[in-house]
Formats: C-alpha cells, sequence, structure tokens
C-alpha cells in the first residue's frame, strides 16, 4: 500500500530542500578519524559534577546503551519525556531523537555500538532485534546484585575492547552479547519462539529495515522492495511477522511516521512541505495518513508536543 500516488500536482516548496529536523552526531568514540576501519564497539565514561543536557540530536551511525549508575535526569524521546534514576540503563537504537537532561552529579557510561555490528548481533538472537525495537528505559534496581553485576560487565568490557590479547574480539563479543542478555531480562518483550528459520527471519527484517530507512521517502510498493531484498512478498510478509510481530506495511508506514513527528516537533517546514518532502501527493492524503496513524492531525501533533514541558512525565 502505497503512500503517494504515481502522478504528484506541481508543488510549492522545493522537493530538493532538507527538512530542518535534528543533528544527525558522532558522539563518544575518541578520535574517529584513528578507528575508522576497525572500531565496532566504545566504552565511555563520564561523570559530571552539576547540571548537564544535550539538545535533541540522533546518531544513525551507532545504536547506544547509557548506564546511569548514579543520579537522575529527563530525557526527550521523540518529544516525549522520561524521567530516568539510576540505576538504570537507557537504550538508544539508531537514528532515535533524544535529548538528555542529567541533573546533578551523575554517573554514567555510555556504550556505543556500530550499527552493522549491532545488527549482527541482533542476528544471534530474535529477542535483541524487539529489544532494539524502540528506546527503552530499563530499571537495574529490582535486586541488590543488578546494579553490582552490570557495573562489572561494562567495566570488563571497557578492558577488553583495549586489550590486545588473543582472542580480544571474540571476548568482546561476548561480553557484549551478555550485557544485551541481561538488558532483555530486565525488561518485558512479546517474546516468539523459533531457532533456525528465526534466525534468517532476524537477518531479513534487519535488511528489510535498512532499505526502508534509504527509501521511506521513495513510495516504492511491497514488490520493489521485495525484489531488492531477492525474496518474495509472501517471504518478506512472513519474516516480518516472525522477527517484528508487524506487517512490512506497517514497518514501512512507522518509519515515514516516525520522520513526520520528527519534523513536526523539531523542524520549521510546514505541514504541506513535510507531505512532499515524504513524497505524499498532496497535504489532504498525508493528514489523512498521519491522522489514521497518530490519531491527530499534523498539526494538532505539533502544537500539542511543542507545548508539552520536558519535566515530569515517567515512561
Amino acid at each position: 500500500m502505497e503512500h503517494a500516488a504515481a502522478a504528484r500536482p506541481s508543488r510549492t516548496a522545493n522537493p530538493n530542500a532538507a527538512p530542518t529536523t535534528v543533528p544527525k552526531v558522532r558522539l563518544y568514540v575518541e578520535r574517529p578519524e584513528e578507528k575508522k576501519e576497525d572500531w565496532f564497539v566504545n566504552v565511555g565514561h563520564v561523570t559530571e559534577r552539576g547540571r548537564w543536557k544535550t539538545e535533541p540530536h540522533a546518531h544513525p551511525a551507532y545504536g547506544q546503551v547509557i548506564f546511569v549508575r548514579s543520579g537522575k535526569g529527563v530525557m526527550n524521546l521523540e518529544g516525549s519525556s522520561v524521567a530516568f534514576e539510576g540505576p538504570c540503563a537507557l537504550l538508544l537504537p539508531t537514528e532515535c531523537v533524544h535529548g538528555l537532561d542529567y541533573e546533578i552529579d551523575v554517573d554514567r557510561w555510555v556504550v556505543t555500538i556500530e550499527v552493522t555490528y549491532l545488527a549482527q548481533l541482533n542476528a544471534k538472537l530474535q529477542a535483541f532485534v524487539q529489544l532494539w525495537s524502540s528506546p527503552r528505559m530499563i530499571s537495574l534496581a529490582y535486586s541488590a546484585d543488578a546494579e553490582i553485576e552490570f557495573h562489572r560487565l561494562i567495566r570488563s568490557l571497557e578492558q577488553e575492547i583495549q586489550s590486545q590479547s588473543v582472542g580480544h574480539v571474540v571476548g568482546t563479543e561476548a561480553l557484549l552479547t551478555t550485557l544485551l542478555l541481561m538488558l532483555l531480562r530486565g525488561t518485558t518483550l512479546d517474546m516468539a519462539g523459533g531457532d533456525g528459520t528465526a534466525r534468517h527471519d532476524v537477518r531479513l527484517a534487519e535488511r528489510f529495515r535498512e532499505l526502508i530507512d534509504q527509501h521511506y521517502r521513495d513510495n516504492l510498493s511491497l514488490q520493489d522492495y521485495a525484489s531488492k531484498l531477492a525474496v518474495s512478498p509472501v517471504q518478506l510478509r512472513a519474516a516480518c511477522a516472525s522477527a517484528t510481530g508487524q506487517s512490512p506495511t506497517k514497518l514501512i508506514h512507522a518509519r515515514i511516521v516516525t520522520e513526520a513527528k520528527r519534523s513536526l516537533i523539531f523542524g520549521d517546514m510546514s505541514v504541506e512541505q513535510i507531505a512532499f518532502w515524504l513524497g505524499f501527493a498532496d497535504a489532504a492524503y498525508f493528514t489523512r495518513f498521519f491522522r489514521k496513524e497518530v490519531g491527530q492531525a499534523p498539526s494538532q501533533f505539533r502544537i500539542a508536543a511543542r507545548q508539552q514541558p520536558i519535566s515530569q512525565k515517567s515512561g
């Protein structure tokens, strides 16, 4: 089900003009020019004496786990506010738009995972794909040992990354997998069974998500996506249902909605300009699509989101 007709009316907006949304940045990877070929995971330790705040931004090439050992603050996720207090872990998938407002004396560790390597890790376990499907705040206060064990894992991961001992790449992967398993067991997901077939479905679904990121504005049909993946639409539907619990069309629509929300919250384009930017034939069609998916018209969503205080709403 396409989101725009093949023939489009003349546009009042410049179709080549990029929307003003949020910065795409590289964070927590020291001297990236020295690591551009071989790094795949990085660990950084940050302590702040006093308040520290970042404006909304995204990391298209990285996923992140921020371990807040102590302190508290508020996380802005796509315009919504989520309060957090250590010990906890903030899980931020690639492309997730987020801002962080840390209060006084926050002790945190930041694990940054390169997107290609993250996809390889996710292929190990179907539940990892579900874990990274959306940003999360995962409390580590459920037992006295959880915070201690998570801190130990991150310290060991940091040491293994810096080590040049035999097998340090395998050791890094093992520690990172264990860390993700601990996060997985600390949250609630809808789990699905399967093993060999499930792994294939996870890999196919991940490749499909990558294609969506590249082409969500291009109005490709499901057959177009399937052809690019060298599978049939039936196979693609089955893989998406198995790995994500959603249809391919729903995944495409979700990506379009995410970008629409970002543009409405953080950008300065009109609703009509956003509609054309996202590949819709006209603003009215975009408004109907957005209302069906979100429950509000784009203009209503923009007003409500921009009026929302970044403060006390817990997640």
